[in-house]
């Protein structure tokens, strides 16, 4: 196997963890918080806005099921890379569409996904994700991983995750895990 991972932050961090869990080829997803100046914060010091940090995912994966390319696209198909430090109803700099990359080569792809996405006219206004280098990562607490798929029937599972999922499954099913097929 060929592992790598890569820091993505979309808004709510369960959200952008149940996308990549259904993902082939993704090992494991982990919640957290980077890019800010406070020392393990908590989740209540993020949701603050005054941390600096953004919620994100780790996301592990196996080089060759899928490739960079394929989860650049889908972290940017599946939330709204144009709005700044806001997805949906989720407002603070902690929200912010952000990709914390490993490596020169990870920052290249990523500059070159949103110079194809913008090429083609994907979204109406200017990709505004913010490329930085891997920060420390901290991470989130114990009940907020593996969130959505521990608690399907809270509200913001069935309102806001579910919705997303189901989109993702229509424009990505075949990249879906089979058993969540």
């Amino acid at each position: 196997m060929n592992i790598q991972k890569i820091t993505f932050g979309s808004g709510c961090f369960w959200c952008t963890e149940a996308i990549f869990q259904s993902v082939k080829g993704v090992r494991r997803v982990t919640s957290g918080y980077t890019g800010g100046s406070t020392k393990n914060p908590t989740y209540m010091e993020i949701c603050n806005g005054n941390t600096g940090h953004a919620e994100v995912v780790v996301v592990e994966y196996d080089a060759d099921m899928v490739m960079l390319d394929e989860l650049l696209l889908m972290f940017f198909k599946t939330h709204n890379p144009t709005s700044l430090n806001r997805q949906g109803g989720d407002i603070g700099t902690q929200y912010r569409s952000v990709i914390f990359y490993d490596s020169e080569e990870q920052k290249q792809q990523a500059e070159a996904m949103i110079k194809r996405l913008t090429d083609e006219q994907v979204f109406e206004n200017p990709i505004l994700t913010e490329i930085s280098p891997a920060a420390e990562f901290y991470k989130a607490e114990d009940h907020h991983q593996n969130y959505y798929n521990d608690n399907p029937l809270k509200p913001y599972c069935a309102v806001v995750i579910q919705p997303k999922l189901n989109k993702f499954a229509k424009e990505f099913t075949d990249k879906i895990k089979p058993e969540l097929l």
